[in-house]
This record gives structure tokens, C-alpha cells and sequence, in this order.
């Protein structure tokens, strides 16, 4: 079998919480690594979620750490349509927690992913979302 651990990294983006508003995004430097994929977990839906009362997953990247602007697709892997950098939205019934991953391909070395909730969530949705890193410059990975 190959060896994937030596050749990844893995850094949080969402830390595993049940939220009923947005998160702090935090900043995943890229330095030294030539590819990223999301990987986003999210539990049973806390609500009934609709056109009102949603959460969108807006994915932004940054060259400086400073100035983000929103993902577009020619950023993403087999994604069409990012409007806004969000990447995924949760309007409609999530009964059964589920992953999904992204890929990422822009060129910008810092992610934050935030978690937009609009309306009214009275009871929290858990959510996770981490960056792995691949195909270091410098491998074996820790």
C-alpha cells in the first residue's frame, strides 16, 4: 500500500462545534504545499432548513493573509456556479450526518471558510471542516 500520511498535512477550519451562528474563520497557510481539499462534516440539520433559513459555506483565499476574496470555479475542482465563494449551501432537509470535500486548485496561499447562518436557528447544526494539505515541497510530513 502507498503512503499517504508522509505526504499530507491537516489543519482545522471549522473546529467540531454545534453552531447556530457564524464561525471566526480562521487562516490555513498553504506555504509549501501545491494542493488542498475541504473536508466538511456536518451533523443532523439543528432546524428545518429552507430559502430563509439557511447555511451557506463561503470558501475565500488570500496571497498576503490580509485581503480574501471569494473562491470562484476556476479555483475549485468540478464545481460550476460558485457564486459569492459558496461552495455549499444547507436549504433544504440534512436528516443524516454526511462529509463532502473540495478541491482546490487557485494559486492564493491562505483558505478561511465561513459558515454564513441566515434566519433563525434556534437549536445549533454540528459542523467541521478541516484542510488537507497535499503534495508537499517537502516530504515526509510529520
Amino acid at each position: 500500500m502507498k503512503d499517504l500520511h508522509s505526504n499530507i498535512a491537516v489543519e482545522t477550519l471549522i473546529g467540531n462545534a454545534t453552531l447556530d451562528a457564524d464561525n471566526v474563520p480562521v487562516a490555513v497557510d498553504l506555504s509549501g504545499f501545491k494542493a488542498a481539499e475541504i473536508i466538511l462534516a456536518i451533523g443532523e440539520g439543528g432546524i428545518v432548513f429552507d430559502g430563509a433559513n439557511k447555511i451557506e459555506f463561503v470558501l475565500t483565499h488570500s496571497e498576503d493573509g490580509q485581503a480574501y476574496e471569494a473562491v470562484t470555479d476556476a479555483d475549485m475542482i468540478g464545481m460550476e456556479g460558485i457564486a459569492d465563494g459558496i461552495i455549499m449551501t444547507l436549504n433544504e432537509e440534512h436528516a443524516d450526518p454526511a462529509s463532502y470535500r473540495f478541491g482546490y486548485k487557485g494559486n492564493l496561499r491562505y483558505l478561511q471558510l465561513l459558515a454564513d447562518f441566515s434566519g433563525a436557528h434556534g437549536t445549533g447544526t454540528p459542523i467541521a471542516a478541516v484542510a488537507v494539505k497535499g503534495s508537499p515541497r517537502v516530504a515526509p510530513q510529520g
